[in-house]
């Protein structure tokens, strides 16, 4: 008989999600179908795996209902591989993860909102740059569905901003890089026609539920998106670093410069100083207008 908590134990649950997940190749595989990677040999390429070993870990998790199998093309037969509702529900894991291994391995082994410029954590992100953003729908503060991309778009990322000092995480004042979200949100604001005259959109972006970003922006007079990735759908879909304070999950303070073609064209990580990254991602898409 199995020891009780052990493989084999069929009341863990613990266990019985190791069945599924707990091989670091059906994990990767994972994190690159949420990076937009849907098809064999997409996956193949980027992971290295062998034909064999990539398609037995295909079919384990579609039939784990973790991923579906979709057609694309008839003959000869192919398949896209799409994350179902039980595969996105992985998603805060496989951020977990990486904030785990950027605050203790990669890291100074404590919660900050911010990195150095020579990081790991910096490099992947600014690894970003000439990548396309996956497409994916976001809720904003009324509740509707929306791209988080619409032409040129600066789409700038916040651990949270809230009406009331009261309302912040506990501790949150203690954790580097957190405070400044909303001088961030009001100078955009502030210069919303500048960017507009160039043909580019604003869109902020953070974790937060989108009761908290309505309550927000109307007492901001906002009058660009706040959109909330709650379920960590593009934060895992572009490995963007996180921070946990009070419990949450709360995105870092960076900002991305997206052209039309939903290609990255800058990447701004760190973020030291609020104001001259308005002024920087301004000229950047001044420069995709050109």
């Amino acid at each position: 008989m199995p020891r009780r908590g052990g493989p084999g134990d069929d009341n863990c649950a613990i266990a019985r999600s190791l069945d599924v997940v707990g091989d670091a190749w059906t994990l990767l595989i994972l994190r690159d179908v949420a990076r937009g990677l849907h098809r064999f040999d997409l996956l193949q390429h980027e992971l290295g795996l062998s034909r064999k070993v990539l398609t037995e870990r295909l079919h384990l998790l579609v039939d784990a209902e973790v991923l579906t199998r979709e057609p694309y093309q008839d003959r000869p037969p192919r398949y896209e591989y799409r994350l179902t509702p039980r595969g996105r529900a992985l998603l805060p894991v496989l951020v977990a993860l990486q904030d785990w291994g950027d605050t203790w391995l990669l890291g100074p082994g404590e919660p900050t909102a911010t990195t150095a410029e020579t990081s790991h954590e910096a490099e992947r992100v600014h690894a970003l740059l000439g990548t396309r953003v996956p497409e994916l729908l976001l809720t904003d503060a009324t509740g509707q569905l929306r791209d988080p991309v619409s032409g040129t778009t600066v789409l700038y990322c916040f651990p949270g901003a809230f009406v009331r000092p009261e309302s912040y995480p506990p501790g949150w004042a203690a954790v580097p890089g957190a405070a400044g979200c909303t001088l961030e949100s009001r100078t955009y604001q502030a210069r919303l026609a500048e960017f507009a005259a160039v043909g580019a959109t604003v869109h902020g972006v953070s974790t937060q539920r989108t009761d908290e970003q309505r309550a927000f922006a109307e007492a901001e007079g906002l009058d660009f998106p706040l959109l909330s990735d709650a379920g960590l759908e593009l934060t895992a879909a572009l490995r963007l670093p996180t921070v946990r304070a009070g419990g949450t999950t709360r995105l870092k303070r960076l900002t991305l410069v997206i052209g039309p073609d939903r290609v990255v064209r800058s990447v701004l990580y760190p973020v030291p100083d609020i104001l001259e990254s308005v002024d920087a991602a301004l000229l950047t898409a001044g420069e995709i207008a050109r």
